[in-house]
């Protein structure tokens, strides 16, 4: 048996996290679609949220699809860019990203 106190000090949480928490993101890291299940908050049902992430040391952070997007220009006018970071500003329903390239 474990006491508490110990229990709560080794507790990793497994919540996916948002990839603007990282300070930098290669683009060489591998995209793996993820899914979870969530109550409708207005009719009550359970839903499949699909999600895409990429994963480092064990954890995952959610990739928007307005990353994604914006990636995809920055890497036409700068296709030998290899690491960005993404700021985010905002809440819940009106979160935005900025991808931001770096050297």
């Amino acid at each position: 048996m474990s006491k508490i106190g110990n229990l709560a000090k080794d507790y990793k949480s497994t919540a996916t996290k948002n990839i603007a928490d990282l300070p930098e993101v290669s683009i060489e890291l591998e995209v793996l679609d993820d899914q979870f299940e969530a109550t409708d908050k207005i009719t009550g049902q359970s839903k499949v949220i699909k999600q895409k992430v990429i994963s480092i040391e064990g954890t995952n952070y959610r990739v928007p699809t307005s990353v994604l997007q914006q990636l995809k220009v920055v890497l036409e006018d700068n296709p030998n860019l290899k690491k960005f970071k993404v700021r985010k500003s905002g809440t819940m329903m009106d979160t935005r990203y900025q991808v931001i390239p770096l050297l």
